[in-house]
């Protein structure tokens, strides 16, 4: 029953005792407070950098040239775009030296709408990050998930990017973290106990952690949520969770939704999304970066290259209007990105659809 912030503070965790984590960094990223989202709370590896995107990336890709494992924060995506040069460099270098100067280091920013954030904390990154070779990109949509990313992206030689949906950091989740406590009320109270610092004064707490597992979710691996045969979506993040409710509520309208969480944005595991689009013959693409050059686009694209004559309706996508930023008010978000009757609208009208 840990939230997804407790997954990854367990996974970090796991990571500094027993996968060679030397450093986790970032703006208010150590004492006292653990992270803007609490995701390092109580960790021994952890240091506070300065305001400076620039240098906390600089360091994570020194630290990789030097074969130093790090985890590297960026406190919003939103303030990621000045470093955009330095991801370029920080993805080449391991592919351009075929290898011999590996890059063993792991962005991890926030991202998303959904928290109402507004303007300078609601952006997306994925659209932007698949846009640069040379790193694996991961985005959870559960706790489990969200520990299991975070041990694979920590055992890889190669740059990865850790896309944390800020909207579900504080959602729990529904299967056990390997020595995670039981995911009982009970449970519930233990864990925070153990891992969650306390409010006020923290100069003398330190947190007691459980004895945690080993439990990796290989890259480039997806995930069939829900399964159907009428309409395939595929999305990941937080569209996972809206996703699933959807094709929970269609069902009893009679139709049947399989719903596919990506998990890894690059590489990603396009055998899946191929089999099933096979299978329903449509399919709805949904995330919730800007529509112009949107990853989904990519997904879209080859949908149609591959599986044109197999369609039996037109590929949809549904993705966040393609606006400068995502407003305060709840009715200014809730027309920003899509939303649970959007998605359901897209798979009633494409079902009608006929070849």
């Amino acid at each position: 029953m840990a939230s997804m912030a407790q997954a990854i503070r367990m996974a970090l965790h796991y990571g500094e005792k027993n996968l060679g984590l030397e450093h986790i960094f970032g703006e208010d990223v150590g004492p006292p407070l653990g992270g803007v989202f609490t995701c390092t709370q109580g960790l021994t590896k952890t240091w506070n950098s300065p305001l400076d995107e620039r240098g906390i990336v600089g360091a994570a890709i020194g630290l990789g040239f030097a074969n130093v494992r790090s985890v590297a924060e960026i406190q919003f995506c939103d303030y990621v775009y000045n470093t955009i040069d330095l991801l370029k460099l920080g993805g080449m270098s391991t592919w351009a030296t075929n290898g011999d100067w590996p890059s063993p280091f792991t962005i991890m920013t926030p991202v998303g709408a959904g928290i109402r954030g507004s303007i300078y904390h609601s952006h997306s990154f994925d659209a932007m990050m698949t846009h640069i070779p040379g790193f694996k990109i991961v985005m959870p949509s559960n706790p489990l998930d969200a520990y299991g990313l975070m041990l694979a992206c920590l055992k890889d030689q190669n740059p990865t990017m850790y896309l944390k949906p800020k909207a579900l950091l504080r959602v729990e989740g529904e299967e056990q973290i390997p020595g995670e406590p039981p995911l009982t009320a009970e449970g519930k109270k233990q864990l925070k106990e153990m891992i969650d610092a306390p409010l006020g004064d923290r100069s003398k707490w330190k947190a007691k952690w459980p004895e945690l597992q080993d439990y990796t979710v290989e890259i480039g691996k997806g995930k069939i949520v829900r399964e159907g045969h009428q309409v395939t979506i595929v999305t990941y993040g937080r569209h996972v969770l809206i996703a699933r409710d959807v094709a929970d509520k269609l069902r009893e309208e009679g139709i049947s939704v399989e719903v596919i969480d990506m998990r890894t944005l690059w590489p990603y595991d396009w055998a899946m999304i191929s089999e099933s689009i096979k299978k329903t013959k449509r399919v709805i693409f949904v995330n919730e970066d800007t529509e112009v050059t949107n990853f989904g686009e990519h997904l879209l694209r080859r949908t149609i290259e591959e599986h044109f004559y197999e369609l039996h309706a037109r590929p949809r996508l549904l993705a966040g209007a393609f606006i400068p930023g995502i407003g305060l008010a709840d009715n200014l978000e809730s027309a920003s990105v899509p939303q649970m009757q959007d998605i359901m609208n897209a798979c009633r009208e494409i079902v009608q659809e006929q070849p």
